[in-house]
């Protein structure tokens, strides 16, 4: 067994709505499949949950206030698939003063970004 990690779980109406947006257009790993929730490996030691929000330990909300951040090598990559796939919500590639990074949504309006920090100190903090 692994040692600490952690899993970030959004809550949906309909998760079978989103299951082809995580495991195709995004490629997550399917680990685990509860049948109320599903997680995904994003990378090692990194997991993502989605969950029935009518059955889970919280209920889906029309509007969330939260944000999936993905720190990848390859921002321009993720960036171009994104597009090609029509994803909703994706903004153009920006930079700021410690990383470059854009934003999209996932079909129920759940914020995503992919980032790499440029500033080799602050990458250094998460080596």
């Amino acid at each position: 067994m692994k040692n600490d990690y952690s899993i970030t779980f959004f809550y949906y109406d309909d998760i079978h709505a989103v299951v082809p947006f995580y495991e195709q257009t995004l490629g997550f790993e399917l680990v685990l499949d509860q049948g109320l929730a599903r997680i995904y490996r994003i990378a090692e030691n990194c997991y993502f949950g989605i969950v029935d929000g009518n059955r889970g330990h919280l209920k889906h909300q029309e509007k969330s206030a939260v944000l999936l951040t993905i720190v990848s090598q390859d921002v321009e990559g993720w960036h171009a698939r994104l597009k090609e796939a029509g994803v909703a919500g994706q903004s153009e590639m920006l930079r700021g003063r410690f990383c470059e990074h854009f934003f999209f949504e996932d079909p129920a309006g759940y914020a995503i970004e992919i980032q790499r920090f440029h500033n080799r100190d602050v990458a250094k903090l998460f080596q």
